[in-house]
């Protein structure tokens, strides 16, 4: 029987959502350039999979922070599954923006919260985390409570953890970077050389040994 963390990593990747692209490397939220990109929006539209993500985030807020009183999705790609996730618990729901918009009240936090809410912030995905943390802090910058944070996948880099333990932000994540890549592996989406794996260390290393990694594995 598939962990929750494989049968994530295994639905992620039978919608295409990672992709390795070593010859036109993606730019992240975070400025990186890399290879490989994760992108959940795809998930949104298979139903059974959907249902799945939001269930599973429903779950694990419930269990890990069972006195949220409203859940904030990330711009953009946390509204959707924030939206689901809120309804499904019967939550209010805030969206925030990577930036005040720059018209009209010139929002970042989108929607009605109470002060002193008890907040659990959705991702998508985490790389550095700088761009998630923005949020927490928006939030708090709100008048309210940040439990935690919950997203679908993360790199897993050291930097993050780093990040989020410096912000007092608790993190939980449905899935990571070594199970995908271990589904990947199993399914052939990938093929496996050596045994080969992408390291993790400094932005430099990462771009330039990754896309050596890829190179080696990736099977069109």
């Amino acid at each position: 029987m598939k962990t929750l963390g494989k049968l994530i990593a295994s639905k992620l990747i039978e919608v295409k959502a990672i992709k390795l692209q070593p010859n036109n490397p993606f730019t992240w939220a975070s400025g990186w350039k890399a290879p490989i990109y994760c992108d959940n929006r795809k998930t949104l539209s298979y139903p059974q999979i959907r249902s799945l993500i939001k269930l599973e985030l429903a779950r694990v807020i419930s269990e890990t922070f069972g006195d949220v009183e409203a859940i904030a999705g990330v711009a953009t790609g946390a509204i959707a599954q924030g939206a689901l996730v809120a309804d499904l618990l019967g939550l209010p729901f805030v969206y925030v923006r990577s930036s005040p918009k720059d018209h009209g009240l010139e929002n970042l936090v989108e929607g009605e919260l109470k002060p002193n809410s008890k907040v659990v912030v959705i991702e998508d995905l985490i790389s550095t985390g700088g761009s998630s943390l923005k949020a927490a802090e928006a939030i708090r910058n709100f008048g309210c409570e940040v439990l935690g944070m919950v997203a679908v996948y993360t790199h897993g880099f050291p930097m993050a953890e780093q990040n989020f333990e410096k912000a007092g932000v608790k993190l939980v994540t449905l899935t990571d970077y070594d199970q995908v890549i271990e589904e990947a592996l199993r399914t052939g989406y990938i093929s496996a050389e050596n045994g080969a794996r992408a390291p993790r260390r400094g932005v430099s290393d990462f771009c330039s040994d990754y896309a050596h990694f890829v190179h080696k594995l990736y099977r069109p």
